[in-house]
């Protein structure tokens, strides 16, 4: 075993600073392993929030060394041994207690995104067919554990505070796995370019760097919803279909 010194923010909503802590570490050890330690033997006030341990259940989202990650899933052996760990809330939210922020508006926002709204039964039986390759689409996004790195990585929030105008790259892979499921039939695009503010990501994949699920966000969520977008509001001969209809 080794001794690893530790900066961890201690404060509450917002106000605070880095404390130095050591600890003896093992192989094999997490982020969150050291984090409990130091709770047992120094700071039994230190507020952390988790719960699974397992990468699965998002809840002990924070920064290390300036990277939103999971402290369950982050080893120590991957960190450089040649300075301090730092550990800090996640920025983008409200500051609640030393490592644990408010993630409230998140669950506000997906509230405001139209939900699954399924087209009427099209077997006898009462049920649905759709193709496996349609199905298998929209998998992926199902893998999300509502961990909010993304959230708090995503320069829009993090940096500008755009919170009010921009739902965040989750809730766009949230509105992706709805638009994309074939047997959705509600059309969100309005609300992607206004409400949601699809325009103000510029695509920087940071987002999908930090995923602990490895979604690929950008790539297989938000851009094709950029497109969706571009295709019904600015698509000439869409738009001259549209106007045809209307006069008919």
């Amino acid at each position: 075993m080794t001794t690893r010194p530790f900066r961890i923010f201690r404060g509450a909503s917002g106000a605070g600073a880095l404390r130095e802590y050591a600890t003896e570490v093992s192989e094999g050890m997490v982020v969150l392993d050291a984090v409990h330690q130091i709770q047992a033997e120094s700071a039994g006030d230190l507020a952390v929030r988790w719960n699974c341990k397992a990468g699965k259940c998002g809840s002990c989202s924070a920064e290390v060394n300036g990277v939103p990650r999971l402290l369950c899933m982050t080893r120590l052996e991957d960190l450089p041994a040649d300075r301090p760990v730092t550990i800090e809330p996640m920025r983008a939210f409200p500051h609640v207690r030393d490592l644990v922020t408010d993630v409230s508006w998140n669950y506000e926002v997906k509230r405001q995104i139209t939900p699954f709204t399924p087209r009427p039964p099209d077997a006898p039986d009462g049920t649905w067919r759709m193709q496996q390759s349609d199905v298998d689409r929209v998998q992926e996004f199902r893998k999300c554990i509502e961990c909010f790195l993304c959230q708090d990585t995503c320069h829009v929030l993090r940096d500008h505070r755009l919170h009010e105008a921009f739902v965040g790259p989750r809730f766009l892979v949230h509105a992706a796995a709805l638009e994309m499921h074939p047997l959705d039939v509600a059309d969100r695009t309005a609300d992607l370019r206004k409400a949601h503010g699809i325009g103000y990501c510029n695509i920087t994949k940071c987002c999908t760097t930090v995923c602990p699920e490895g979604i690929r966000i950008t790539d297989n969520a938000i851009i094709p919803l950029k497109e969706r977008v571009v295709d019904a509001l600015w698509d000439p001969v869409a738009g001259l279909a549209r106007l045809v209809r209307r006069r008919t």
